[in-house]
């Protein structure tokens, strides 16, 4: 018995989606504009969304310089955004707002462009050039309306993305330093702690770049360790400096041991080579 339910049920939705072809095939053949713009409307508000955006794409020059120009396009870009088809949301929004930069809806629409980078934004491991499109955006959205609702929200979302370049930084340090590339690791960290200054992870940031830096003094070759320990030092010098509370200072503080007797045993046999001499 169910079984003769469901298939009742999708002949059913077959019969009506045939219907609903054969009625947008013959709106489409139609020469009444405003009829076709009523019925594109009409899908629009039942959330058929590309039935509408494909009635709406054929009038936009046709309507292009009238009073009804401005509610077609609207709802046009917004086709592609519920259709999520980001990318094309994005485009036209931006073409919204030049051809209509004083419509009372630019605000709206403004927000909703940076919205689209964001929703492009990829994974972590991916190219971020997206990520950076929706951070300027949302910062520009922020400076240009900052009295508005959306501007606590913008500020989250960019939040949200530059955790995740962070992220994409860190993973970058962490493989040099596992694959053993000690002197661009500690850069990297370093880097990454300029960047993000107010991160959480700040303090692992610095210390992590002791670490690489201590690794790199280790593995070079002789005649470089003496100062490449010292940058270890100085490295540790500056965490404690900034850094007084961190849970990590012990940790850091052994490499700064480490790399003194580094330095004493070096200086040491310096001079005693100086002295046989």
């Amino acid at each position: 018995m169910r079984k003769i339910f469901l298939l009742a049920g999708l002949v059913a939705l077959t019969l009506a989606a045939a219907s609903c072809n054969r009625e947008l095939r013959r709106i489409e053949k139609s020469n009444d504009l405003d009829k076709k713009l009523a019925y594109a409307d009409k899908m629009y508000e039942k959330k058929k969304y590309q039935m509408a955006q494909t009635l709406y794409e054929e009038m936009i020059p046709v309507f292009k310089g009238t009073d009804k120009f401005e509610p077609l396009y609207y709802k046009y870009a917004y086709c592609s955004f519920y259709l999520k088809d980001y990318t094309q949301a994005a485009f036209h929004f931006k073409n919204y707002l030049d051809a209509l930069p004083s419509s009372p809806r630019a605000m709206e629409i403004d927000y909703q462009q940076a919205y689209c980078y964001y929703k492009l934004s990829p994974k972590v491991a991916l190219d971020q050039t997206n990520t950076m499109k929706a951070i300027a955006a949302m910062q520009t959205f922020i400076n240009t309306y900052p009295q508005s609702d959306k501007s606590t929200e913008a500020s989250v979302v960019i939040d949200l993305l530059r955790r995740k370049l962070e992220q994409k930084d860190f993973n970058a340090a962490e493989l040099y330093y596992n694959l053993g590339h000690f002197k661009a690791s500690g850069v990297a960290f370093k880097s990454l702690m300029r960047a993000y200054p107010d991160s959480e992870r700040s303090d692992s940031y610095k210390y992590m770049a002791i670490k690489a830096y201590y690794n790199y003094a280790k593995n070079s070759v002789h005649f470089r360790q003496k100062e490449r320990f010292e940058t270890v030092v100085n490295e540790y010098l500056e965490f404690n400096d900034r850094y007084p509370s961190s849970k990590l200072r012990g940790d850091a503080e052994k490499y700064f041991t480490l790399a003194k007797n580094n330095i004493k045993t070096l200086e040491n046999e310096q001079n005693k080579t100086e002295s046989v001499q």
